[in-house]
């Protein structure tokens, strides 16, 4: 069997399908993955076949409007955004597809790039494998992703509507970048206004979702089609090692804490450092600021603050004390994972989610939305993940059930009973 994965994005909505290729072609199975040019290498690092699309998604992030809109929290205006960056990278998508896809036996998508890999599947009459890490299927049993939660718990037909109005965010800015892609590229009719989650294609299944039942178990109104698989986890590849500078400064003291928000750019990424630096000093804590694509960089940095572009969570997140972080899917597992408390930022889209899930499993402080970031709360809420120890000790209980799970290994087999029909 030969699985083309369709993932475009940041590195943290790339990881995740890194992980599941490596695991299929494990199992012996022939993967290609589809993504933009900046990660061709890391995935060629893992021994995966890649056909890059020529667009630099962190270049487009860097644009002062998306910094604006990312960091206003508002759903919509993020969504539009990101939905223009898409409409190029949506038509290379969708050129490139239809050449390596008709060798294919299926195709395995997740929301970003729903729309070509289904499109795809309807052209060649292949089957599509969904597999996302932010739930997509209606449930009575919590609110979506995408929908900010009213003051007053919802009913279980308010969490099934708050759902649909989640997918339909997603679906619409697809339809939108994808809508000249699907006449020009594929000789398609327009995607439906409504999208296609009533599709044949679709209801034949299997549908993956890549986190921790420990985190949020599989709804009772979800059928046999859908797996909550567990998280898939990349861990770094084979034969790396960290920069010598990094080693040292974990060596040079107690456990510092990791500080960064990912792909999530910032209006003004000096003032976002001084605000983190405040914090700090209010706290005396240690830290390692991962400047990602924020660029959140400083000079004259205190002894106790470390910069580095980026490190593998999977090497760094076990060797500090609590994370930092935005609220990304990946970044969020790679927290509950490592056994630490998590302080989230979130900035948008299903970031409040993650965020309020983790308040929610006591693994962590109240979120503090981007938009209402302060040193001072910032600072307050890493004194509480420093010294609250019931928070502490679930954190580190919740990150061992999870580590015993096998997200990767479980989405393997299952596909292999899908594949076989049984």
């Amino acid at each position: 069997m030969r699985i083309a994965i369709i993932a475009p994005g940041s590195r943290g909505d790339i990881q995740p399908y890194i992980a599941l290729g490596k695991g299929l072609q494990d199992a012996g199975q022939g993967v290609l993955v589809v993504t933009n040019q900046e990660f061709e290498p890391l995935v060629r690092s893992y021994g995966l076949d890649c056909r890059p699309i020529a667009i630099d998604v962190q270049d487009a992030f860097q644009e002062q409007g998306t910094r604006a809109a990312m960091e206003s929290g508002k759903v919509l205006a993020s969504f539009v955004k990101l939905a223009h960056i898409a409409r190029r990278a949506t038509r290379m998508l969708a050129e490139i597809g239809l050449e390596v896809c008709k060798d294919v036996d299926g195709i395995l998508s997740g929301f970003a790039g729903l729309l070509i890999g289904y499109s795809l599947a309807e052209k060649l009459g292949i089957p599509l494998i969904q597999a996302y890490n932010v739930p997509m299927t209606p449930t009575s049993a919590f609110p979506g992703a995408l929908v900010s939660p009213p003051p007053f718990a919802l009913t279980g037909i308010g969490n099934r509507l708050s759902h649909r109005v989640s997918r339909q965010v997603v679906w619409q800015a697809a339809r939108f970048a994808g809508a000249e892609a699907r006449k020009e590229v594929l000789g398609l009719p327009p995607a439906s206004f409504f999208g296609p989650f009533g599709s044949e294609l679709l209801k034949r299944g299997p549908v993956f979702y890549g986190w921790s039942p420990q985190v949020i178990p599989k709804p009772s109104d979800w059928d046999d089609t859908i797996e909550v698989t567990g998280y898939w986890f990349l861990d770094e590849p084979v034969g790396w090692t960290p920069p010598a500078a990094l080693d040292e400064f974990l060596q040079s003291g107690p456990p510092p804490v990791c500080i960064g928000f990912g792909s999530m750019s910032h209006r003004d990424p000096e003032a976002t450092m001084r605000l983190v630096l405040e914090a700090l000093r209010m706290t005396g804590q240690r830290a390692i600021v991962l400047s990602g694509w924020g660029c959140m960089r400083g000079s004259g940095l205190p002894g106790n603050v470390f910069v580095a572009d980026s490190a593998p969570h999977a090497w760094l997140f076990p060797r500090v004390a609590a994370v930092v972080h935005h609220g990304g899917a990946g970044t969020t597992a790679a927290g509950i994972r490592a056994g630490l408390p998590s302080i989230v930022i979130p900035f948008h889209g299903d970031q409040p989610f993650w965020a309020r899930r983790v308040a929610e499993l006591g693994v962590g402080p109240a979120p503090i939305p981007r938009r209402r970031l302060s040193a001072r709360g910032l600072a307050r809420a890493l004194e509480e993940a420093m010294t609250d120890n019931d928070m502490r000790r679930r954190a580190a209980a919740l990150g061992a059930r999870v580590r015993a799970e096998d997200g990767v290994g479980r989405t393997v087999e299952a596909l292999g009973r899908f594949e076989m029909g049984s």
